[in-house]
């Protein structure tokens, strides 16, 4: 059985954003089950975990002697195994990867840095002064992204693990109006989130959230 790590409970901003909602949509695109080991803060700091992810964070994946961390490298590990991820042949293989990679190394390090800005550092004048920069950062590679996908439905002829891997980016600007602003973009996103292994993902992901939701003041 695969088992990943997600986080017990997370600020309402963060919920349905952590990471290992990519696992669990990649695990729900490819047909695996799988269970989860839901952590805290102090499980985050515990040697067991450390051993499993060096850093603490989320999510991890075990299966059978296998131990693997980092979101993107679980992700093509799935992908590899499974057509509904990956296009069988050679060629198309590499350009999913290619777009996995644009997606994690492209354009989430500018969506990242905006978002970081907005919503821990808003009232820091630093921030004020490098948000323009970001922006613009963001919108170029936006624009940039909706011109390569030439009116396609995907940024291939079919679904990939570039396409899940590139709307959890995209997913991470929720807190502005950017993308309404490309509107092939935002059908883009929408027709990703519309397919029912995200909705079972995202839906597993926000029920330990609701259970275990600190008590109101």
């Amino acid at each position: 059985m695969i088992t990943i790590s997600a986080f017990r409970w997370v600020p309402p901003f963060a919920q349905g954003l952590v990471r290992d909602l990519r696992v669990r949509w990649a695990l729900e695109e490819a047909g695996h089950p799988y269970e989860v080991r839901l952590i805290g803060p102090q499980e985050q700091k515990s040697d067991d975990y450390r051993a499993l992810q060096p850093f603490g964070q989320v999510p991890t994946y075990e299966e059978d002697d296998l131990k693997l961390f980092e979101s993107g490298a679980i992700v093509m590990h799935i992908a590899e195994k499974s057509d509904a991820l990956m296009p069988r042949d050679a060629d198309g293989r590499a350009r999913a990867r290619t777009w996995m990679f644009a997606a994690l190394n492209t354009l989430e390090p500018q969506v990242q840095q905006l978002a970081a800005i907005d919503l821990f550092y808003p009232a820091e004048e630093w921030a004020k002064a490098r948000r323009p920069g970001v922006e613009q950062m963001v919108r170029k590679r936006l624009g940039e992204l909706q011109v390569s996908m030439k009116g396609q439905d995907y940024l291939e002829d079919r679904f990939t693990a570039g396409d899940l891997l590139m709307v959890t980016v995209l997913r991470n600007l929720r807190q502005t109006e950017i993308l309404t602003e490309y509107p092939a973009l935002s059908a883009y996103r929408e027709r990703c989130e519309a397919r029912s292994a995200f909705a079972r993902a995202l839906a597993a992901q926000m029920e330990p959230f609701k259970k275990n939701a600190p008590a109101a003041a």
